[in-house]
């Protein structure tokens, strides 16, 4: 399991875990979407956007490796904001590549962007003229 150096550990001040120490001797817990609800707690909001901000921080918008990144918070966003970067995608791997959709943290996290300069893909299909 690849551990990313330099990656926060948890969200400070709270036991919102973001990495793992060591490696689950069952194997990596799957990756699966789960659903938010409009009611969750506004520090689950936080932790969310606290770790996109990590995950942009550490890696941008390229592929990167899950390694040692918590499957409990990357399944809040698993299938949206963070979306598999391979075929086939085996969710249950440590070594599975996985990259930030920038598109869908512009909806769901705008405040996380606002640190980043976002340059626009010319070739997305939308007009602007």
């Amino acid at each position: 399991m690849l551990k990313h150096r330099g990656f926060p550990s948890r969200l400070s001040g709270t036991d919102y875990q973001f990495t793992v120490r060591r490696a689950n001797k069952g194997g990596a817990t799957p990756l699966r979407a789960r659903e938010r609800f409009a009611d969750r707690k506004p520090a689950d909001r936080r932790a969310d956007a606290a770790f996109l901000n990590a995950i942009l921080e550490h890696f941008g918008d390229a592929p990167f490796e899950r390694g040692n990144l918590d499957a409990g918070r990357l399944n809040w966003l698993f299938g949206r904001e963070i979306v598999a970067a391979e075929e086939p995608f085996d969710p249950e791997s440590y070594e599975a590549l996985l990259k930030a959709d920038l598109k869908v943290i512009q909806r769901s996290f705008p405040d996380v962007l606002d640190n980043f300069e976002i340059i626009d893909d010319p070739d997305d299909g939308e007009d602007w003229a």
